[in-house]
């Protein structure tokens, strides 16, 4: 239960880090220096980063098509959650770990349609000739949001050692290199993905706190 309200606590740091770190964005040296004369806070630092590594789009491919892995967890539980219902034949029924698991993935897709609605700023670069939203990075947030929730539920569910070992560590590998190929892709703002670092970090961290909580309140139930 302690455990569970500090992870809580730390997800909220991280949550009120984004939220300045998003004020620092739409305020401090805020230019015109962006695609088509758009406005780009911090602009010194994410001019000088968008320089010193150029636009590689065959990473930006990489990381779109490598973006269908998160995409896929989400089916799978998503999947495994609906077979409890049919099979239980009630939604409460379903494991709560499950359950509050699908309200943090619903609550990831919000966060990315909000900023797609209300953009922060755009890409550094034309997409296919269009101005798409770039604050935060939707490939970050996806991936930081979804891939420790594959390596959180395996620990819990699957019994074999070796395989909860092998999945957390490609979990790990392929969150890194998607950020890092995002980061040096050259269509994000270094900010975008620093905030998209800052906003996944947090809601994962309230996830996490929520589901040790939940948890521990169903054994003491049970004792």
């Amino acid at each position: 239960m302690k455990k569970g309200r500090k992870t809580i606590f730390f997800g909220v740091v991280f949550m009120a880090a984004f939220t300045l770190w998003t004020v620092l964005v739409t305020s401090v040296d805020v230019t015109g220096a962006g695609v088509n004369g758009t406005d780009i806070g911090l602009s010194f630092l994410n001019l000088w980063f968008f320089q010193l590594t150029g636009v590689n789009l065959t990473f930006y491919t990489i990381t779109d098509w490598l973006g269908l892995v998160p995409v896929a967890v989400c089916i799978i539980f998503g999947a495994t959650g609906f077979v409890q219902m049919i099979k239980r034949r009630s939604l409460l029924r379903v494991d709560v770990d499950i359950l509050i698991l699908g309200v943090y993935y619903i609550l990831v897709i919000a966060g990315y349609l909000l900023f797609e609605m209300y953009p922060v700023n755009y890409r550094p670069i034309l997409i296919n000739g269009y101005m798409e939203a770039s604050y935060p990075s939707s490939t970050t947030l996806l991936v930081l949001s979804v891939m420790p929730t594959l390596a959180e539920q395996v620990k819990r569910r699957v019994k074999n050692s070796l395989c909860k070992r092998l999945i957390r560590v490609c979990s790990f590998v392929f969150m890194v290199v998607m950020v890092s190929f995002r980061l040096v892709s050259g269509v994000h703002w270094f900010s975008d993905i620093a905030g998209g670092v800052l906003l996944s970090t947090g809601l994962y961290c309230v996830y996490k706190g929520a589901v040790t909580v939940c948890l521990s309140d169903k054994y003491k139930g049970r004792k």
